[in-house]
Formats: C-alpha cells, structure tokens, sequence
C-alpha cells in the first residue's frame, strides 16, 4: 500500500495566487479553484476536471501542482449546478450527485470556463483540458464538443458516447490509463482504434500494476508513485509543447 500525501503542492505556496473564484453559467454561476504564478505574464492555460468526488482538497493541489509546472490552472466544480461540493457531507453524497448531473449541463458549464479563462489577462491564447476518473471521461467527451482547446488529456476516463464523435477532437489527445482497471480497459483499444481511423494524434501509455485513480495521492489503495510521476512529466510536458504561445 502507498504512503498517503496529503498535499503536494502546499496551499500558501508563496510563487503561486490560489483562489476560488465564479464565473457566470447558463444556470447561474458556476465555482472553480484558480492558480498561476504570482510571476506573470501570459500563460497556457488548464482546465482541470475532478474525479466523481467533486472539488476536492486534492484536485485543488492538482490545479496548484499545474501551476507551479508555469500554468494558469481552473479545477471548475461541476457540482456548482446542484450548490457546489462543499454541501456534501460524504463522499457518497457527492458520488451520488456527480451520477445525476446532466451531460447537457456539464458541457455548458465547461463552455462557460473557456469563456471565463478567455477573458482573463494572463491567457495566452492556448487552453488545455485534463481530467481523472468521472472527469477524464468529462475531458475527453469535451474535446469532442469544443473547437477551442489545444491539448486534451484523459486520465483512466471513459470513451466518449458515440466513439466515432472522436472525429470532432481539433487538438492532440493524451490518455495514462492503470493496466489493473477492469472497468476502463476495455475501452483503450478501440479509442486507439478510432482516434487513429479519423486522423488524430494520440500518445496512450498504459501502466502496468496500476489501479484506476493511480494519480491521486490521498487514496492509499489506489496511489502508485512511480505510475504517478511518470504520467505527470508526461502530461505536463505535453501541455508545455501545445500551449506555449
């Protein structure tokens, strides 16, 4: 079993501006977790989508950890529509509230962030998505739903329903899948197939020993560290390579 890290990225990191902010939606405003470098200047920008637990401690980390790599990171809570992840008591709770949301209202409110990130002064023009569990496959129907993203990246997600909607992706895709993950696996293979039949660029590495949620570093159960950091230096690097101005 993995050591549990309670945070890898402290929440008074001093290099970075960490907030919650809101943005309007079409069903009102909408609750995110914002960081970036106190430096400056324009950045590549990252939406980063949660897991089924909604906006957690440690997807805010996720957004600081992106930040500290020279990004301007936005962890949207998907849960704002029903009044946020902070009313939710347990993670059941809020499990139970992820699996009634809408696919119609997701998209629009992932719409709204690309608005809201376009607006800001430090965007540089570039908008990456990435996503973990629920949100991987949230990112990954996303790309298929929004012309202006640059980057989308698919931790451990579901395929997009229908398959052949990954024809609609306008930018490269990256997917770090656990090969120990019975209920995603199945769909690495025709992803691949399907991403390569309509055209697009892809980059999928499967970890051995690896279990679904491998990347979060407060499940002991799940955490693998070597599969972790090694699926990070790839998604950070390819976030640098496609949303550098």
């Amino acid at each position: 079993m993995a050591e549990v890290i309670p945070f890898i990225v402290a929440a008074n990191d001093p290099a970075l501006t960490s907030e919650m902010v809101a943005f309007p939606g079409n069903a009102g405003n909408i609750n995110a977790y914002l960081s970036r470098p106190k430096s400056g200047g324009k950045l590549g920008t990252v939406i980063v989508i949660h897991e089924n637990r909604g906006l957690v401690d440690h997807i805010q980390d996720v957004a600081r950890r992106f930040a500290k790599d020279g990004f301007a990171a936005l962890a949207v809570d998907l849960l704002s529509r029903p009044g946020g992840t902070g009313q939710y008591k347990t993670p059941e709770e809020a499990i139970a509230a992820i699996g009634k949301l809408a696919k119609s209202g997701v998209e629009e409110d992932l719409h709204s962030a690309v608005a809201y990130l376009k607006k800001q002064n430090f965007f540089n023009g570039k908008i990456g998505v990435v996503g973990y569990c629920w949100g991987g496959g949230q990112s990954l129907n996303f790309a298929t739903k929004c012309r202006d993203l640059n980057a989308a990246v698919v931790y451990y997600g579901r395929n997009p329903d229908p398959l052949d909607s990954v024809q609609n992706i306008p930018c490269p895709v990256l997917g770090n899948y656990g090969a120990d993950d019975p209920n995603i696996m199945p769909g690495v293979e025709p992803l691949k197939a399907a991403l390569t039949k309509c055209g697009k660029g892809f980059d999928i590495k499967v970890y051995p020993g690896a279990k679904h949620a491998f990347n979060n570093n407060t499940n002991a159960d799940r955490y693998h560290p070597e599969a972790a950091k090694d699926a990070w230096s790839r998604t950070a690097n390819f976030f640098k390579k496609n949303l550098s101005a």
